[in-house]
C-alpha cells in the first residue's frame, strides 16, 4: 500500500501520518527525514544534497527523486510506505511516477486533509507558548487554566510571530498556491481521495481506514 498525504499547515496531517502508520506499519516518510537518513549514510547524493542544504540551496530534482529512490528501496518500505511534503511539484510528481513504474509499483492513493481555511486560521493562530518551559496550548482546543498563564510556571504565555493571523494567511495562500496544481494533477490521473479534516481525529481516520481498506 503506497501512499502520498496532503493537506494545509494545521489539517493536521502530522496526526494521520502517526495513525496510518501505527495501524499499518508503513513507514511514514518525510523529505526532511529522507534528506537526514541520506546525509548520515553518507552516500553520494546524501553529499550532495548537503553541499545543496549547506548553502541554503534547493536540493535539484535530479537529487531529491534519487533520494527517493534509495529510501523506497529499503528493506522496511516492501509492504508500502506514506509519502509526506513530496512530491511539491508537477515535474516531482511526473518523476515519482516513472520511478514507481521502474520499481514495478504504483501509487494506490493520494490522501488529501482537507479543511477550510478560514478554519486552519483559527487553528494556527490560537497557538500560545510559554516562553520559559516551552509548553504549547491551544486558546480553543488546549486551553491553560488560568487564561494566559502558564499551567507549569505561572510564566505569561506568547503567541509567536509566526502565529499572528497577517503571517498564518500569507503562508497558507503561498502553499495553497504551491498544492492546488499537485492536487489537480493527482485528480486527473485518479488518484485523488479528499477527506473532511474539519472534525475530530478519529473521526477522520476513520473515513481514511475506509478508504485504504475499501
Amino acid at each position: 500500500m503506497n501512499l502520498i498525504l496532503m493537506g494545509l499547515p494545521g489539517a493536521g496531517k502530522g496526526t494521520q501520518a502517526e495513525k496510518i502508520n501505527k495501524k499499518y506499519n508503513i513507514p511514514h516518510i518525510s523529505t526532511g527525514d529522507m534528506f537526514r537518513l541520506a546525509i548520515k549514510e553518507g552516500t553520494d547524493l546524501g553529499k550532495k544534497a548537503k553541499e545543496y542544504m549547506d548553502q541554503g540551496a534547493l536540493v535539484p530534482d535530479e537529487v531529491t527523486i534519487g533520494i527517493v529512490r534509495e529510501r523506497l528501496s529499503k528493506e522496511d518500505c516492501k509492504n508500502g510506505f506514506l509519502l509526506d511534503g513530496f512530491p511539491r511539484t508537477i515535474a516531482q510528481a511526473e518523476s515519482l511516477q516513472s520511478l514507481m513504474q521502474d520499481m514495478e509499483s504504483s501509487i494506490d492513493y493520494v490522501l488529501h486533509v482537507d479543511v477550510p481555511e478560514e478554519k486552519l486560521v483559527e487553528r494556527l493562530t490560537g497557538r500560545r507558548i510559554c516562553p520559559t518551559c516551552g509548553a504549547t496550548y491551544h486558546i480553543q482546543y488546549n486551553p491553560p487554566k488560568e487564561e494566559g498563564i502558564c499551567d507549569n510556571d505561572g510564566s505569561e504565555l506568547i503567541q509567536r510571530d509566526d502565529d499572528k493571523p497577517e503571517t498564518v494567511k500569507n503562508r497558507l495562500a503561498v502553499n495553497i498556491e504551491q498544492t492546488q496544481p499537485l492536487l489537480d494533477f493527482y485528480q486527473d490521473q485518479g488518484y485523488l481521495v479528499s477527506v473532511d479534516g474539519d472534525r475530530e481525529i478519529d473521526e477522520v481516520f476513520r473515513d481514511i481506514q475506509a478508504i485504504i481498506e475499501k
